[in-house]
């Protein structure tokens, strides 16, 4: 019975994060590949700047440890309303740099500052976040949500990103590409608007509510099975940001392809993950998060041998074949990176667990991209070539993510496979648990 009320008291506030998680997905477009590339551009910094730039993404991960020590005795819900309000702010300032009255060199420094310093935010609040809409879900209901979550999110993206592609290509025709920086800013600010006002009609677990930052988090570099969940996500951001920051400026560039094409595929993207989200929620549940997780993986294996033959002429439609099995893939890897902190990990210690693992893990993504970029300098110097073979960075990037998603199948084959879930998962397991016998 309890469930069943928890279940009618929290419905309403699990679809605002429905909702919520619709309008991020949105500002996260607007900040991300082809449109953080275009505006890179607009203020003369260079693909490889562009590259570590997107990498930013990653490098605010590491601030989320910092999460753990200074929330205090502030509820989550005002903690994490605040941050986004300010993060998500900076985000539609980014958009305004174009429009400063300064030389090129001093709006790149505004738009990385605006960029950095909202990803930091956004990544000190972000496992707060998710730890407090989370423990409003059933446990095992936690795959099918997450899919239900991510699909509405896709459908919604997908208009939206068909929308702002066909403005972008419309002002750029136009030889006005201010004008859809300006559209851009304006966007972003109405969105924030929409998005705090789905986390201020959302209530909290009084638990949840309660949480101090005395979190044991001491206690988790004794916790081998956390270790061993931090270790796959490690691997998997450095594979993909070897790789995936560069995307953005080679698809506007080297390949040609209009901002509407670009929707266009982000389109077909959206929907082949928002048709595959449910059926890998549903095995999720019934098996695993890392068996779904080991489908996924196999799925972007082919993606990035897609990648790697794409290139400027016939062959950049390969482009296609890439999208749509990075769609397939990313109907899994996102949500059950998360899961598996909720399959391994006790809930007391949650939001420390989930900090520490987005801290560590995007730290490495983003020393990976560093690491990279030279290599991108290095070819494009060349005339586009490596070792001799004709090759675009994109494509020799893509090669050696090939190589490590074969290492992160290996991983979750013999590692994480292997780890037994954590069924008593707060404080009233043990009761659930008898009155299900």
């Amino acid at each position: 019975m309890k469930l069943k009320n928890d279940r009618d008291t929290y419905a309403f506030s699990r679809f605002m994060y429905i909702l919520e998680a619709t309008f991020e997905y949105f500002i996260y477009i607007l900040t991300a590949g082809a449109y953080l590339a275009s505006l890179g551009t607009a203020v003369g910094l260079s693909e490889a700047a562009i590259g570590i730039l997107t990498s930013f993404v990653s490098l605010g991960c590491g601030m989320q440890i910092v999460a753990v020590f200074i929330r205090g005795r502030i509820s989550a819900k005002k903690f994490v309303s605040i941050g986004n309000i300010i993060n998500q702010s900076l985000y539609a300032l980014m958009y305004l740099t174009p429009f400063f009255p300064l030389p090129n060199e001093y709006r790149s420094v505004c738009l990385i500052v605006f960029l950095l310093v909202g990803q930091l935010i956004m990544n000190v609040i972000q496992s707060h976040k998710v730890n407090w809409f989370m423990s409003l879900v059933d446990d095992h209901k936690r795959g099918v949500f997450t899919a239900n979550k991510e699909i509405v999110s896709l459908l919604g993206g997908m208009a939206f990103t068909f929308l702002m592609g066909v403005l972008s290509d419309y002002f750029e025709a136009q030889g006005n590409d201010m004008g859809f920086f300006a559209v851009a800013a304006i966007t972003l600010f109405g969105l924030m608007a929409l998005h705090t006002a789905t986390l201020l009609l959302s209530k909290e677990k009084p638990e949840t509510a309660s949480e101090t930052a005395r979190i044991p988090f001491r206690e988790l570099f004794f916790n081998k099975k956390l270790l061993k969940v931090i270790g796959f996500s490690v691997l998997w951001h450095i594979v993909n940001y070897i790789s995936l920051p560069f995307y953005g400026t080679y698809t506007i560039g080297a390949l040609g392809f209009s901002m509407t094409f670009v929707a266009a595929c982000t389109t077909v993207s959206s929907l082949v993950r928002a048709a595959a989200s449910r059926p890998v929620g549903v095995f999720a549940d019934k098996h695993s998060f890392a068996s779904s997780l080991i489908f996924c993986f196999c799925m972007i294996l082919v993606g990035f041998v897609f990648m790697t033959f794409t290139a400027p002429g016939f062959t950049k439609y390969l482009y296609l074949g890439y999208i749509v099995f990075y769609g397939i893939a990313n109907a899994g890897i996102n949500g059950g990176t998360i899961n598996l902190i909720y399959d391994y990990v006790p809930h007391s210690h949650r939001v420390a667990a989930l900090a520490l693992q987005n801290s560590v893990a995007g730290i490495a993504g983003f020393l990976a991209t560093l690491a990279v970029s030279p290599l991108v300098d290095y070819i494009q110097a060349r005339g586009n070539t490596f070792l001799g073979i004709r090759a675009y960075p994109q494509q020799v990037l893509s090669f050696f993510s090939i190589i490590g998603t074969v290492l992160v199948l290996l991983y979750l084959v013999f590692v994480i496979r292997k780890l037994h879930r954590v069924e008593e998962s707060d404080a009233e397991a043990p009761a659930m648990a008898e009155e299900s016998k």
